[in-house]
């Protein structure tokens, strides 16, 4: 909708200012974090930055690779620009391998860490859904509601808005919760299936969600098993808690 903006004589992509401005948001929120739970804030800084380069250089190494017939031939093309052309479920991949590897070796305890990432793995889908809108492909199905947007003259569901209002809600959840309990994943469980919970039932207003060969959403499919995750893990710890100790 806004895939640009002007600075001047510049002419910059919205999506990309968005990452960059989002990258440094949730770096200094983790570190905050981090602080805030006791951990080793600049190891738990350094974790978070290594994720983002992996994630960035995993999803575009894939693509890349992908549609290497396309770049053969422009070998320039791979590095610039680089406003498009990522595969997001690789850099996931190559985020989450790489906080795992950089996590061991500095010895990060695992419930903690993930409680000190949580905050900025949900700015991280803010940031996605708010690039979504201004420059992306992603739009919601047609709608006569009185929030509808407009999206090439057509009235549809603003469903990265409401993607971004699930994850602001995640995160209160979060900052209610960190107080209360102890930092041993429980605050990444509630704030992760409050986040599940609230895409399972709008991803439903998506009109180009990827689907399944039987025409289910794939997003809901695995937003429901994350949710059934987090639940019964949550309800092992309370269990574990209410079992006296000899």
């Amino acid at each position: 909708m806004f895939p640009t903006v002007s600075l001047g004589p510049l002419v910059l992509p919205t999506a990309g200012l968005v990452y960059i401005i989002g990258a440094w948001v949730v770096l200094s929120v983790i570190e905050r974090s981090a602080k805030a739970i006791g951990l080793d804030a600049e190891a738990t800084y350094g974790l978070a930055a290594i994720s983002l380069v992996a994630g960035f250089i995993g999803s575009r190494l894939v693509f890349v690779i992908s549609h290497w017939p396309a770049y053969q031939s422009n070998i320039i093309g791979i590095f610039w620009p680089l406003t498009s052309g990522y595969t997001p479920w690789a850099g996931f991949l190559f985020a989450i391998a790489a906080a795992i590897l950089f996590g061991r070796a500095k010895r990060l305890p695992l419930g903690p860490t993930l409680d000190a990432l949580t905050p900025g793995l949900l700015i991280t889908l803010i940031t996605v859904s708010l690039a979504d809108f201004l420059a992306g492909p992603g739009y919601g199905i047609q709608t006569a509601v009185p929030w509808r947007i407009n999206v090439f003259g057509i009235g549809r569901h603003a469903v990265q808005f409401y993607e971004i209002i699930v994850a602001v809600i995640a995160l209160i959840v979060w900052w209610a919760a960190y107080r209360h309990y102890r930092y041993d994943g429980r605050l990444f469980l509630m704030a992760t299936a409050v986040y599940a919970g609230g895409r399972l039932f709008i991803d439903a207003f998506r009109a180009n969600s990827p689907l399944t060969a039987s025409g289910y959403h794939t997003i809901q499919i695995m937003s429901l098993i994350i949710l059934l995750i987090c639940v019964f893990l949550l309800g092992r710890m309370v269990a574990t808690d209410n079992v006296p100790s000899n």
